[in-house]
């Protein structure tokens, strides 16, 4: 067995997140009781935790619209499924969020991640070819068939009203989007292409303005999650008061009938 195999000579791992002794707790070198507590806020804390540094005020207005935006979107795969395991086992709220959890992903609610991925090599290639790449990249996402991450809404039309709005509110922050600038001119290219209007998506926004805040792509669909935890909070205790579990089973059962092959 080599060396390599054994683990030796290997630099052993460490962590740059938290300490603690009999009367301290650190985090990434600040105290946590006299530097953190009652002084930053949670979304602050977010931001520090995964960019390795606190936000300006711009991009924690920025961060805190994102993570308000896609905490609460009513009745939906995620909350269905904390619902009905909230029904089974009232005792472990946990056990509800994380089942609820479970559904975000490459389909809803984490298209952030990938919408920010596309940006971000259609920076690099706009860097090196001019604006044609963007036309190019829209020409090339519609001919894979498959959805566009960011583009799209089964339920909002012409429009989804949180894209905008979260624009604003970046744009009213005055730090520089060029991402969010680049999601809007790939936008039109894929309209133009489509010949017709295709919505940028809240995930969509969040993608563009997430990059131009400074939070890492790794780190993007964990904003989501983040956020739609809070969001499943609410319906468990909608849930505990108003139970709607039952309803829920019911209905999937009666709209998926059996049928014998």
């Amino acid at each position: 067995m080599s060396n390599n195999s054994k683990g030796e000579g290997k630099t052993p791992p460490t962590t740059s997140l938290c300490d603690q002794n009999e009367t301290q707790i650190f985090v990434r070198g600040s105290d946590l009781v006299n530097d953190l507590m009652g002084v930053r806020s949670f979304t602050e804390m977010f931001y520090f935790l995964v960019a390795g540094k606190f936000p300006s005020p711009a991009q924690t207005t920025i961060l805190d619209a994102c993570l308000v935006t896609l905490m609460e979107h009513g009745i939906n795969p995620s909350t269905i499924v904390s619902r009905l395991i909230s029904g089974t086992n009232p005792q472990e709220p946990q056990v509800a969020i994380a089942a609820g959890l479970l559904a975000v992903g490459g389909k809803f609610g984490g298209t952030a991640e990938q919408s920010a991925q596309i940006l971000a090599e259609l920076a690099d290639a706009v860097a090196l070819q001019g604006e044609s790449a963007i036309t190019e990249a829209s020409k090339r996402l519609i001919a894979s068939g498959a959805p566009i991450p960011g583009f799209g809404h089964l339920h909002h039309k012409p429009d989804d009203p949180r894209s905008p709005r979260l624009f604003a509110v970046a744009a009213a922050t005055g730090i520089a989007l060029p991402h969010m600038a680049l999601l809007q001119k790939l936008s039109a290219e894929i309209d133009a292409v489509k010949g017709r209007h295709i919505t940028i998506n809240a995930t969509g926004a969040m993608g563009a303005l997430l990059l131009d805040i400074g939070i890492p792509i790794t780190a993007i669909r964990s904003v989501a999650v983040v956020s739609r935890s809070a969001g499943l909070a609410g319906h468990l205790v909608e849930e505990s008061k108003k139970p709607a579990a039952i309803t829920l089973w019911r209905a999937g059962r009666a709209a998926v009938p059996y049928v014998a092959e």
